[in-house]
């Protein structure tokens, strides 16, 4: 036995042995994953303390202000009666449970988690069911743009699950396709009539406290209203990036002055005002109130407005930042200080018209004056903001007629500005403000819009739960018997309201409804007609390489809204002008519904008709929340991504060497390892010589006419982007290549570069069909046809110079 010991102690390994460094390895190992874990985690934890932090600046603004005005317009008309303090407890317990049950539990806990890669909002529950159903009624899907990427999320819904008969039924059902569609844009139109009223009831509820403390009239102050909202519209175009980080204290301050004032109601008029968060006090409300309890429902539901902007804003701040501040800071400093108000104004009822300003104690009312207005400006500011988004996203989707989208470098990441909204915006908020000059009327159509919003919502959450998240059937059903429910109330409420406000909303919604679906019915009928008349392949190839014209240097790119076949422009062009350019591209711009696409995945390049033919398309593809730059070259990335294109197809690199994704002939081209090798760009002669002038002379040696090439050089120097597009050439870095060909094909295509790139745009006058009804013919030929003639150019929306623009005229009968 005691061998056996002395044994097995010399074999146990000591700190000298193998074994023994083999564990300390392991523990060495274990601890730095440990602290790995931890730093992360700390990480994690900063991150989301940081984004909680911004979140106050863009995200609960308006929701934060609502308390200036909730009880003087629930206890508008029959309610204010009623001066119990069993029905001030009722409407405070409406407030906190509609609060929780709908910002908290709906918002919170559900809504934000359907998020569209980290992007919230109407539109981004339309992208997610349309990418995993075929509810899409969007132009130019095809099966290579589910390759991308970010296509789906890591949360999505297994896609090797078999369809339910559920979901082709309704997928194969037109009707509700487009119903859908104009639930959506209706969730739109709202989005646009809150950003119209949102300033209005902001500012003017903000400035209100100085009708009741200070000797001016009401219409001074709707002046000062007025000139805080012009103030607040003419500087949209400066950008927010110098005052943004202003946003948050201020709302921060703002939240716990209130918190603090309301603390301090409860204390000195009521203390006991806490039994109100009993349900029971909603029972003894609509009791002892009956009809007028419910109609005072139009005034209760403003405690929520706000929570949409909160789910539109998600792209901005993770979900957890959002919760985290929600949670900890708005929900119970709102909820503080709805429970003060109640508390001072069961005491005081005859303080009603002026609630919040008459519970701020005297020493203090200045002070909570003076950020309410800056509170109010900020929410405005992200309301406004916010509204700027959702018209991106439904133009890049096709349901807005084109307007001016800017974007500086210098601005906040994914910050827009978009000049004709703006001033619209400006003109409807002032002409509510001084039409209404009531605070209360505009909170009305602010609350029916809010509502209406909230509840398109609900109705779209169900789809999500079922197609996207892959849940059963029972709980879509149950979250909008819960939610939809309890809104459906309030949505009946609010409409009672129409008479005293709540028409504009409806006016306003009307109106844009009507111009999204007349934008997007009209360029789903031209695209399908363009889609029934492109030209048959075998036309082109009956014609040879040469097409039967007089080829020219240069590239001509042809854009169009196919993203497959020849487009009846081309051949409109040779029929009227039998010249081309030596190297054609076909070039289809559209938009993918995924908030953003990686760069590398945008260009979709491919061949039309045969090598010599020197054809070409390629299929730009963006994300509807996507900013295209100023400072982007797109002529050179094009040039490149050809380039890139012949040497892979050359090489016969397929896709799983390149990572190259193929549609037909179409292949992904910049996931290539070699992008970008390919060619090698040299200064021109004329942009190391640094004239101006001599630029110009290089840049139209191909004009035949000295004086086509003199005013062709005068209008570049009017335009020096145009110049600056000039500067590089192209040369081939490889010289060697296995086939001839490729060679002969590289060096015609930099030769075209440097010769001339035009951009031919067809420019169409758009009627309805003869034998159309006379609703089609209003439509297309009175309301479509003014959106296209009042809107942006497609050369304006593309950034085409002038100077190589091309217009193709062509008839459309829809």
């Amino acid at each position: 036995m005691m061998k056996r010991e002395r044994l097995m102690k010399k074999t146990e390994p000591n700190c000298f042995g193998f074994a023994c460094e083999e564990e300390k390895l392991k523990q060495r190992e274990k601890s730095l994953t440990v602290g790995f874990d931890r730093s992360s985690e700390e990480e994690d934890k900063r991150r989301r303390t940081i984004g909680a932090y911004q979140s106050f600046g863009l995200a609960f603004g308006d929701l934060s202000i609502s308390p200036l005005y909730v009880y003087k317009c629930a206890f508008y008309g029959g309610l204010r009666h009623y001066e119990t303090e069993d029905t001030m407890f009722g409407a405070f317990s409406l407030i906190f449970w509609t609060i929780t049950l709908l910002s908290l539990i709906k918002y919170m806990v559900f809504v934000l988690r359907a998020d569209d890669n980290g992007e919230g909002g109407i539109f981004a529950l339309y992208a997610l069911l349309c990418r995993h159903t075929r509810f899409s009624l969007l132009l130019n899907q095809q099966a290579a743009d589910e390759e991308i990427s970010t296509y789906y999320g890591p949360g999505d819904a297994n896609r090797s699950l078999p369809s339910s008969d559920f979901k082709r039924l309704i997928e194969h059902n037109k009707k509700f396709k487009t119903a859908l569609l104009l639930l959506v844009l209706v969730g739109t139109s709202m989005v646009i009539t809150i950003g119209v009223l949102t300033p209005a009831v902001s500012v003017s509820s903000s400035i209100d406290g100085l009708v009741a403390n200070t000797n001016l009239k009401h219409s001074t102050v709707v002046m000062i209203a007025c000139a805080l909202l012009v103030g607040l519209f003419v500087l949209q175009h400066r950008g927010t990036n110098k005052v943004a980080f202003l946003f948050a204290p201020i709302m921060i301050l703002w939240l716990f002055s209130i918190a603090t004032v309301g603390l301090y109601n409860i204390f000195k008029w009521n203390p006991s005002v806490y039994k109100a968060l009993s349900p029971y006090y909603i029972y003894k409300f609509f009791r002892d109130t009956g009809t007028e309890g419910w109609l005072s429902l139009g005034g209760i539901l403003l405690c929520i407005t706000g929570t949409e902007a909160i789910f539109a804003e998600l792209g901005q701040f993770s979900a957890k930042s959002v919760r985290f501040a929600f949670c900890c800071v708005v929900y119970p400093c709102l909820v503080l200080q709805y429970m003060g108000q109640a508390a001072f104004l069961s005491k005081n009822f005859s303080a009603l018209p002026t609630s919040f300003y008459s519970s701020i104690p005297d020493p203090f009312f200045w002070p909570v004056l003076m950020m309410a207005m800056l509170a109010a400006m900020v929410a405005s500011q992200a309301v406004i903001f916010a509204t700027f988004s959702i018209v991106k996203q439904c133009y890049a989707l096709g349901c807005f007629p084109r307007v001016k989208i800017v974007h500086k470098p210098r601005w906040v990441l994914g910050q827009i500005y978009i000049p004709e909204i703006n001033w619209l915006l400006m003109i409807l908020t002032l002409t509510v403000t001084i039409g209404f000059r009531d605070t209360r009327h505009i909170a009305f159509a602010f609350g029916l819009a809010c509502m209406s919003l909230a509840f398109v919502t609900t109705f779209l959450m169900p789809l999500i739960i079922k197609f996207v998240w892959n849940r059963h059937l029972v709980f879509a059903i149950l979250f909008i018997i819960l939610f939809g429910t309890i809104e459906l109330v309030f949505v009946a409420s609010s409409w009672t309201k129409i008479p005293h406000g709540g028409w504009i909303t409806i006016l306003l919604s009307l109106l844009f409804t009507f111009t999204t679906y007349v934008w997007h019915y009209g360029n789903r009928r031209k695209y399908l007609y363009d889609q029934h008349n492109k030209v048959p392949m075998n036309t082109i190839l009956t014609r040879g390489p040469s097409l039967g014209i007089v080829k020219v240097p240069g590239i001509g790119l042809i854009y169009t809204e196919l993203a497959s076949g020849v487009p009846a422009t081309f051949t409109h062009f040779l029929t009227n002008l039998p010249a081309f350019y030596q190297v054609v591209v076909f070039i289809c711009s559209k938009t993918v519904p995924i908030p953003y696409i990686p760069q590398k995945e945008r260009y979709l390049i491919g061949r039309v008709g045969p090598k010599t033919y020197r054809m070409y398309r390629c299929i730009i593809r963006t994300g509807y929340k996507d900013v295209n730059k100023d400072g982007d070259d797109f002529e050179d990335e094009l040039v490149d991504s050809i380039a890139e294109f012949i040497q892979l197809e050359a090489e016969g690199s397929g896709s799983n060497r390149d990572r190259s994704v193929h549609d037909g002939r179409l292949a992904v081209v910049k996931t290539s390892n070699k992008f970008g090798t390919r060619l090698s760009r040299s200064r021109s002669d004329a942009s190391l010589a640094g004239s101006s002038s001599s630029r110009s002379q290089t840049t139209v040696t191909n004009s035949k006419s000295p004086v086509l090439r003199r005013l062709k050089a005068e209008y570049e120097q009017e335009l020096p982007k145009l110049s600056m597009r000039r500067r590089f050439q192209f040369r081939p870095m490889d010289t060697t290549f296995r086939q001839p060909q490729v060679k002969e094909e590289l060096f015609d295509l930099v030769e075209a570069k440097d010769a001339e790139v035009a951009y031919i745009v067809g420019h169409g006058h758009v009627k309805a069909k003869r034998n159309s009804t006379y609703t089609k013919q209003l439509v297309i030929d009175v309301a479509y046809s003014f959106l296209r003639k009042n809107c942006r150019s497609p050369a304006v929306m593309l950034n085409i110079p002038h100077i190589c623009l091309i217009k193709v005229g062509m008839n459309y009968y829809l």
